[in-house]
């Protein structure tokens, strides 16, 4: 398993358009699916530990900040699901009624986006202003796997949206989100080093 970490946000960086059908198959785009506050957008997958260790308390808090006027997220399945079948396109939609997910669950069959996005490891969450710039890369909490960060902890991601939809500054330094690499089609070097 290689892990990588995400880099600094870079706050001229703008969310590239895109269309992918959702785990149903159905066509989903991000101008329809954006929020008018804020945006959440986060690569997933269904076999990272470190995603499976986030994934309960993670839909829970996107439940809660969806009740936010005008905050909306979207995951995203980038992994090659033929060298990783866990990763599936057929394992989608059962893995998102498993956990009961609020939000859509894309397939990026041809990882475009996720090389748009600059993605480098799942989970990898960015957070967006009401003009889909970023202000926010980093990670969801203290979470890992054989940690749950409890809730009374401070919860990065929660607070960081919720200040970007009222237009408030982000206080805390952001801390990078840890994970899996993107399963690439065709591996490139490592992105790491890419601010987005």
């Amino acid at each position: 398993m290689s892990l990588l970490s995400t880099p600094p946000h870079n706050p001229e960086y703008k969310a590239p358009p895109f269309s992918l059908p959702d785990a149903w198959g159905r066509p989903s785009s991000l101008e329809h699916l954006k929020g008018s506050h804020a945006t959440i957008i986060m690569f997933i997958c269904h076999h990272c530990p470190y995603v499976l260790a986030i994934i309960e308390p993670l839909v829970a808090q996107i439940k809660k900040l969806q009740n936010h006027s005008g905050i909306r997220a979207i995951a995203i399945m980038s992994n090659d699901g033929t060298t990783y079948p866990d990763d599936a396109f057929e394992h989608m939609a059962p893995f998102a009624e498993k956990y009961n997910f609020s939000f859509p669950y894309l397939f990026d069959e041809s990882q475009n986006v996720a090389r748009a996005f600059h993605a480098v490891c799942t989970p990898d969450f960015f957070g967006f202003d009401h003009q889909l710039t970023l202000k926010y890369r980093g990670q969801f909490n203290e979470s890992r796997p054989g940690h749950t960060a409890p809730p009374h902890e401070y919860q990065d991601l929660s607070q960081a949206i919720i200040a970007i939809a009222e237009k408030k500054p982000i206080t805390k330094k952001q801390k990078p989100s840890i994970g899996c690499s993107i399963k690439w089609k065709n591996p490139t070097p490592s992105k790491s080093s890419i601010s987005s």
